[in-house]
C-alpha cells in the first residue's frame, strides 16, 4: 500500500473531520482549529498504521478528543448559530435534524454522527472511540430516543 503524502491526507479527510468537529463543537473557528491540530499531531507523531482505515480511525479519534478537550474549555467562546452549521450540511433543508443532533450530549452526538452520517458500524466506532461495542449500541439507543423526544416538542 502506497503511503499518502500529508497533502493527499488533508484533501482526503479534512472535510469529513471538519463536519465531525462542527457537529461536536458548533463553532466554525473551533472546528477548523481542531482539524488543523489533528493534522499537526499526525505530522509530529508520524504513527504507523495497519492500513487506510486504521489511519482514518486514528484521525477521527484525535479530532474527536480534540473537540471534547476544547469543548470543556470554550465557555468564553460564543456558539455558532444553527443556521451557520446547517450551511455545511449537504441537505440544508434538513436543518431540523442537524439542530436536534447538535443539542445531544457529546457522547451521543459523536456515535450518532459516525454511525448515521459517516456510515460506520458499531464495532468500528467502538475501536475509534476506544469504548466497548455495547457502549456504542447503548449510546446509539439513547441518541435515537433523545432525537425522537426532541422531534415531538
Amino acid at each position: 500500500m502506497k503511503e499518502m503524502t500529508i497533502e493527499e491526507l488533508v484533501l482526503e479527510y479534512s472535510s469529513m473531520l471538519f463536519k465531525i468537529c462542527m457537529v461536536i463543537l458548533g463553532n466554525e473557528q473551533d472546528a477548523q482549529d481542531v482539524v488543523q491540530e489533528t493534522f499537526c499531531r499526525y505530522i509530529e507523531r508520524s504513527p504507523d498504521f495497519h492500513g487506510r482505515e486504521h489511519e482514518k480511525a486514528w484521525l477521527i479519534k484525535v479530532a474527536t478528543n480534540g473537540c471534547l478537550d476544547l469543548h470543556r474549555h470554550r465557555k468564553r467562546h460564543p456558539d455558532t448559530s444553527i443556521e451557520d452549521i446547517t450551511a455545511y450540511c449537504e441537505l440544508p433543508e434538513r436543518s431540523d435534524i442537524v439542530e436536534a443532533l447538535i443539542k445531544l450530549p457529546d457522547k451521543l452526538k459523536t456515535v450518532i454522527y459516525l454511525h448515521y452520517i459517516e456510515g460506520y458500524k458499531t464495532a468500528e466506532i467502538a475501536d475509534m472511540l476506544d469504548i466497548s461495542n455495547s457502549a456504542v449500541k447503548k449510546r446509539l439507543q439513547r441518541g435515537r430516543e433523545a432525537l425522537r423526544l426532541s422531534s415531538k416538542e
